[in-house]
């Protein structure tokens, strides 16, 4: 259980930190005549993601499955970890452009560095990988089902159809 305490207070501190570098780059882009698009959705964004949280929590905490581990728990978490670390090239690449919000200036075309130059959405593979394997490691099989398919039809159905029209198609 200590393994997954401790990973839960490690994502949600990175969560917090995200947080307040997407709003320290919004405030950036908007002083250059940044504009939103799709605000109207963003709290539903925010509800899954914290919902997620709550979910995964309660779930090992009422099933008791994080002690012992499952035998693939490392397979799932060190895939957890490898999207780490496409997250922060994500981060890196786009700098004070990234955001948890879409966020575009008018005239900007979009940038094609880091993974941005093989796919358009690096980082929403870094969060269907996360909403799968960090669950999986705790054993936690209805979160990642249900997060994933939520994820997957917020992400097909409005998130990305807004930003493929806002960012690419201008």
């Amino acid at each position: 259980m200590l393994f997954f305490v401790t990973v839960m207070a490690v994502v949600c501190l990175q969560r917090l930190c995200e947080l307040m570098l997407a709003a320290r780059n919004a405030r950036y882009i908007r002083a250059r005549g940044g504009v939103e698009i799709g605000a109207s959705h963003y709290k539903y964004i925010v509800l899954l993601h914290v919902c997620f949280l709550v979910s995964l929590i309660v779930e090992v905490v009422a099933t008791d499955s994080a002690s012992p581990l499952p035998p693939w728990w490392g397979y799932s978490f060190g895939l957890f970890l490898a999207a780490q670390l496409l997250r922060y090239w994500c981060i890196r690449s786009l700098g004070k452009r990234w955001n948890t919000r879409i966020l575009i200036v008018p005239g900007e075309a979009p940038l094609r560095r880091g993974p941005y130059r093989w796919l358009r959405h690096p980082n929403y593979v870094v969060v269907a990988i996360e909403l799968f394997t960090l669950p999986l490691t705790f054993s936690a099989v209805n979160t990642a089902v249900v997060f994933t398919i939520l994820n997957a039809w917020l992400l097909l159905r409005v998130r990305i159809p807004l930003e493929e029209k806002s960012v690419y198609e201008r």
